[in-house]
């Protein structure tokens, strides 16, 4: 009987580990509706099934530093730069091997502890019915002096790419500048909102008539807006513009770029890293090459519409090409992006969360 039982036991404890080894624990700051489906198609090519808790950059980071070394998770993959900085700072990710940090092009961090996945622009969305791109000042610094947006601009405090935004601002800036520019903000009327798809919900509706966002939500609603006249044919430069601005009016909401360089065009990156505690190094570096494979990174261009970090990946019709919207970026080293926790400070002194 005591064979019997300790066969068992011995059986219990392989099964386990096989489980183990076939398994991955996904914690990420990326909405659950852009990227599920990739995770999904992830599962389905490598057999590996993937555990995946949801959140806030924010949250994922105070969550990781609570587990310390108990916690489940293999990979962090963050909505921003600024946080895998902050995860690097409390020593939570492991170093990647150079097979994987020389596949992006761009941002890859001189600590080599998280790699690139997709990256966003900083724009602002406007209504082209309301307002004209002439309207606009060169830099977003000044956007609270026009008086004809008084009351008229959208933003996101909560989320954390415009957190990013306000850190990299901190950085390129200074502290007070950034402060001012908030106070300014808010003194203008600047209107609050959850989320970047409810912010331009708004805009489209009149309730605002422009709104700080990163380029591919305006993107994802022209990708839904058919093209008219020049649809399915071979367009001259002119005639994709005219067809753009087609679709833009349709839609109700078009895309200013501020000068090149200033903060307002902020090149801002998704990216991932290996927890030092994972228990499946083995499988979450499967996971992080996986997202830098060209049978992935087409993914966020069409279905995000994000630009993608390896060559060869084309963009989406409509969208700047990559060198072009990355020459309207500030230069910026991504690795002072680590001051999270003091631009939660500043929007909470100025009364924004």
């Amino acid at each position: 009987m005591l064979r019997t039982f300790s066969a068992l036991v011995a059986l219990m404890l392989t099964l386990g580990a096989a489980q183990a080894q076939s398994s991955l624990t996904l914690y990420t700051g990326r909405s659950q509706a852009l990227v599920d489906k990739l995770v999904q198609e992830f599962q389905r090519d490598t057999g590996i099934k993937v555990n995946v808790r949801y959140g806030r950059d924010a949250e994922i980071l105070a969550a990781l530093q609570e587990e310390g070394g108990r916690s489940p998770a293999d990979v962090f993959w963050a909505n921003t730069s600024g946080a895998l900085e902050e995860a690097v700072k409390r020593n939570l990710l492991a170093p990647l091997p150079a097979s994987l940090t020389r596949q992006p092009q761009e941002f890859v961090p001189s600590n080599g502890r998280w790699v690139p996945v997709s990256v966003r622009f900083r724009v602002a969305a406007y209504n082209p019915a309301k307002v004209k791109g002439s309207e606009f000042p060169a830099s977003v610094m000044d956007l609270p002096k026009v008086a004809k947006f008084k009351g008229r601009i959208g933003w996101t405090p909560t989320y954390s790419s415009f957190q990013d935004f306000i850190t990299a601002m901190r950085v390129l800036k200074g502290e007070e500048a950034t402060k001012a520019w908030l106070r300014a903000m808010i003194a203008a009327g600047a209107k609050a909102y959850p989320s970047n798809p409810a912010m331009l919900e708004a805009l489209r509706a009149g309730e605002i008539d422009l709104a700080l966002t990163n380029h591919y939500y305006i993107q994802r609603i022209l990708a839904g807006v058919k093209e008219g006249e020049y649809e399915g044919k071979e367009e001259s430069e002119e005639e994709a513009q005219k067809a753009l601005a087609a679709r833009e009016a349709k839609a109700g909401v078009a895309t200013h770029y501020f000068a090149p360089g200033d903060v307002g065009g902020l090149a801002l990156v998704t990216g991932a890293g290996i927890l030092t505690s994972s228990k499946n190094q083995t499988n979450a570096l499967r996971f992080l090459n996986y997202l830098l494979s060209k049978g992935a990174q087409p993914y966020f261009v069409d279905e995000v519409r994000e630009y993608p970090v390896i060559a060869g990946v084309r963009v989406a019709r409509g969208m700047l090409p990559f060198a072009q919207a990355l020459r309207l970026s500030p230069k910026l080293d991504f690795a002072k992006l680590t001051d999270l926790e003091g631009t939660l400070k500043l929007l909470r002194e100025v009364g924004l969360l």
